[in-house]
């Protein structure tokens, strides 16, 4: 396994990344293209780029993206916010299916930590909303991420083989990832992988210290056959499986370390297990002749499942947790050339089958009982190269999204009603690529529209929401709208790389959590949902890199995002407009990095900062056990990492994080970051 040859963070900050001077190929408008050529902020990781920045998690891969935010309940709990949007309101796919469900929560949740990092090839994420092409849910982004396969198809029988381990003090981690493929000829192929990860308690900064409760443990493991029934025409069988164990939700417990003024909680014990099991068949048929150039099509079981443990302060344990099972199927097809354009279209339905339990309310768990989701989707879109320096991209999509539940608590009488509801939508996108300079300077943005329609968390949640809150059913909620509008510019030569974007969202009906001025018997306030949530959103991404000599390349990012939206802050009936929860302050990272000739041997220094966030909503002040009175302190991260290509089979990566050993926190995350961390990670095998 080789070494990137270009710096290893500015390859996550320019949309066309991996290569300095080469291209990118990425999937991101359902086809596959040169990035430069997409007309969206895109940013790509590979493999290599994952295990050279050692990143412990999935959410914790997209760290270095500029416009995300890294919220984390607890280190096993990750939640990024894309353009000010997280939880149900960013999209997940994995091999083009689905990971969102209809039982995500509003707000962070931690369903992306169910996928393990060390099992992908690459992750794409496309910034903004992208419903045509995705389907409902993808408003401040959408994450793609391709598993590991069989490689190295040729003459006779091939074998492959490689082991992984990573070792962080600050964290006391130990993560071991084995994986082997075999390939026959040019027909088929095997691949399989296990990873093992084990989390102690973290050490946070220099005051912080030892953060009890925080570590857990977790393990993966993934197989992928492929057949090749011709060139350019395969099947592909994959299982995935994932399992968290005992993942503490540290800040509501007496376990908590306090942080600039915040307040621990009261549970003895809050602990999650989550599992989550992925089994497809996929048909893929590329570079074909006749009107069809490509086919795509899936058909899925997607298992995911979760169980809450918890003892309260005075030492009643409960527990709850639900699971679900999704049958998922798409078909997507993609037109040649020819004087209309470059048609891609297709169809998508996913049938979610939920059943909830919880130990003291026997109607149903955290979401209705015996319940059901429908969403079905067809969409088309078109490339149309109006002359050679301009493409225009037009699409839209239909939604249909139905929710049946026999069994929820009545949010009047404490008794078991019946929800059922159906919604239907059609949005639209216009994208528009203009080439200022070919292979050098590219204005993109356009105009997209997004859709959600309520799901199962929204309309039947009864369950402790954020901090000394209890959320009740609203069986009567409307679809949420979404109207984005953006400008960039990609700039490339032969040497440096650059991309500025400008983007405006604004909110129509979104759900939003409403106090109904009753307080539960813990002594919670009572909660439920509305769509009164009308706002806007808008920023600015940056980011480059610009080689300074031959080897020495200096990059940078920086991202800065303004949001307001109505919500009642109060129980009072009174409708306030207020800061998004959770904004993210300004923050930039910039970086130094060398790269040896011959790319055997290459080190980085790297400076990140986040800026004080202090604009709060009134949900934000509430929640004292994550984020400080007044708002959550800025912060001055330095980094430095270093790579080794010690033999062909043999690879080195060590990096030393928070140097300075500072005491920091993410905004609206419940416990710190790490203090000065080394971190070594060793790769046999290619």
């Amino acid at each position: 396994m080789g070494l990137l040859t270009l710096p290893a963070a500015a390859a996550i900050l320019l949309s066309q990344a991996i290569s300095p001077f080469g291209e990118t190929i990425v999937v991101a408008n359902r086809s596959v293209q040169p990035a430069l050529e997409v007309p969206y902020s895109i940013y790509e990781l590979d493999a290599v780029l994952l295990i050279q920045r050692a990143y412990r998690s999935m959410p914790q891969a997209l760290r270095d993206i500029p416009g995300v935010l890294l919220q984390e309940t607890s280190y096993g709990q990750g939640s990024p916010y894309l353009r000010g949007f997280t939880g149900q309101l960013n999209n997940f796919l994995i091999d083009g299916i689905r990971l969102n469900n209809s039982v995500f929560r509003s707000g962070p949740n931690q369903y992306w930590n169910t996928v393990d990092p060390y099992s992908l090839d690459r992750i794409e994420v496309v910034m903004g909303p992208s419903s045509v092409l995705y389907g409902a849910d993808a408003i401040g982004g959408t994450v793609q991420v391709f598993t590991l396969g069989p490689k190295g198809y040729g003459v006779g029988t091939n074998y492959e083989a490689r082991a992984y381990y990573r070792f962080a003090t600050a964290e006391r981690s130990n993560i071991v990832r084995t994986e082997a493929g075999m390939t026959s000829g040019e027909e088929w192929g095997a691949f399989v992988g296990l990873t093992l990860m084990n989390f102690g308690d973290v050490i946070g900064g220099r005051e912080t210290g030892t953060q009890e409760n925080t570590g857990y443990s977790e393990w993966s493991a993934d197989l992928k056959l492929e057949h090749f029934i011709k060139a350019g025409e395969r099947l592909v069988f994959a299982h995935q499986n994932l399992r968290q164990n005992d993942v503490p939700r540290t800040h509501r417990t007496i376990f908590a370390e306090p942080f600039e003024g915040t307040t621990p909680g009261s549970d003895l014990r809050r602990n999650l297990d989550q599992e989550r099991r992925l089994t497809y068949l996929q048909y893929h048929a590329e570079a074909r002749s006749g009107a069809l150039e490509a086919i795509h099509a899936n058909l899925s079981w997607h298992e995911q499942s979760e169980t809450r443990d918890r003892i309260r302060g005075g030492g009643a344990q409960d527990f709850q947790g639900f699971d679900v099972g999704t049958l998922g199927f798409f078909s997507t097809f993609e037109g040649r050339a020819s004087e209309w354009g470059r048609p891609t279209f297709g169809v998508d339905y996913y049938r979610d089958q939920v059943d909830s339990f919880s130990s003291t309310e026997p109607i149903q768990g955290p979401v209705g009982d015996d319940a059901n989701y429908d969403l079905l989707g067809v969409f088309v879109q078109d490339e149309i190269d109006v002359n050679d320096a301009m493409t225009v991209t037009l699409g839209g999509r239909f939604t249909y999204a139905s929710a049946d539940a026999d069994s929820v608590v009545d949010p009047v009488g404490g008794g078991a009603i019946e929800v059922s509801d159906h919604w239907s939508r059609t949005v639209a996108s216009l994208r528009i690529l203009y080439r200022l300079r070919e292979r050098a300077l590219h204005l993109f943005g356009g105009v997209s529209q997004g859709f959600r329609a309520p799901n199962l968390s929204d309309l039947t949640r009864f369950d402790s929401a954020r901090t000394d809150e209890f959320e009740v059913p609203a069986t009567d909620l409307e679809s949420e709208d979404y109207l984005s509008f953006e400008l960039g510019v990609k700039s490339r030569t032969r040497r440096q790389r650059s991309e500025l974007a400008l983007f405006y969202t604004a909110i129509s009906n979104q759900i939003t959590r409403v106090p109904t001025g009753n307080t539960n018997a813990d002594g919670e306030v009572e909660i439920t949902k509305d769509n009164v949530g009308d706002g806007y959103v808008f920023g600015i991404e940056a980011g480059g890199a610009f080689e300074l000599a031959s080897g020495w390349t200096l990059f940078g990012n920086a991202a800065y995002i303004e949001g307001k939206v109505d919500t009642f802050p109060t129980s009072e009936p009174i409708v306030v407009e207020e800061y998004l929860d959770r904004l993210m302050p300004f923050q930039a990272q910039t970086g130094l990095e060398w790269l040896a000739d011959g790319g055997d041997f290459w080190a980085e220094a790297v400076v990140r900062y986040g800026g004080d966030a202090d604009r709060l909503s009134t949900r934000d002040r509430f929640d004292t056990s994550r984020i400080p009175p007044g708002g959550t302190p800025g912060y001055v991260l330095l980094d430095f990492r270093l790579g080794w290509n010690v033999r062909p089979e043999l690879r080195l990566d060590l990096g030393l994080e928070n140097i300075l050993d500072e005491d920091y926190r993410v905004h609206g995350s419940g416990s710190n970051g790490p203090g000065r961390s080394l971190i070594v990670g060793l790769t046999l095998g290619g």
